[in-house]
């Protein structure tokens, strides 16, 4: 489940806060989960039903693109892949 819907902006401070999430707290450093859009979750869909595995350039450049950091990117396609072999 997403904490916010797809289609609602992120909370403040963009789609990905760089803070803990508790101040003070034992967040331990963990970054809140990135609310995608759907055009930024088509754009990931049909980039991974071509290849799985993203090079470092087609990284940058996806994300150069859709906005968001090459992290992002690079921990969407790698959370894509567990879903993938989960399914089968």
């Amino acid at each position: 489940e997403r904490p916010w819907g797809a289609e609602q902006p992120p909370p403040e401070g963009g789609p990905e806060c760089s803070g803990p999430e508790e101040p003070g707290g034992r967040g331990g450093g963990r970054r809140l989960r990135t609310a995608f859009s759907a055009e930024q979750l088509s754009t990931l869909e049909s980039s991974f039903q071509r290849q799985q595995y993203l090079g470092a350039a087609e990284r940058r450049r996806l994300a150069g693109r859709m906005g968001l950091s090459e992290v992002q990117i690079k921990t969407w396609f790698q959370n894509r892949r567990m879903k993938l072999k989960r399914q089968l």
